[in-house]
C-alpha cells in the first residue's frame, strides 16, 4: 500500500506529493477530483483522466454500432464535423 503524507497550508492548499503525481499523471494545471467511495473514503484521481475513461467507458462499441469500425473512418468524420463538408 502506497501512503504519502501531505500538509495543509494555512489557506487550505496543499501540495501532492511527487510520486503520487507521477501514480496519477498529475502536470501542472490538472484538475484534481475528490470523491468519496462506499467505504465513507476520500479518494482522489486525475479529473482529466477519469473523463476520458468514462468517456471510454461511455462510447464503447458505438462506433461498431455506427457501422465505422476503423479508427481511419472515425477520424475521418471528426474532420468533417470539425472542418466542414456536412450536412447543413
Amino acid at each position: 500500500m502506497l501512503m504519502n503524507l501531505a500538509k495543509v497550508s494555512a489557506n487550505g492548499q496543499i501540495t501532492v506529493p511527487s510520486e503520487i503525481r507521477r501514480l496519477l499523471g498529475i502536470r501542472a494545471g490538472d484538475k484534481i477530483l475528490f470523491a468519496q467511495n462506499a467505504n465513507g473514503e476520500v479518494v482522489l484521481n486525475n479529473a482529466s483522466a477519469a473523463a476520458i475513461r468514462k468517456a471510454q467507458t461511455t462510447f464503447a462499441g458505438v462506433a461498431e454500432a455506427l457501422g465505422t469500425p476503423s479508427e481511419d473512418d472515425i477520424q475521418a468524420w471528426v474532420n468533417e464535423v470539425r472542418y466542414g463538408g456536412g450536412t447543413e
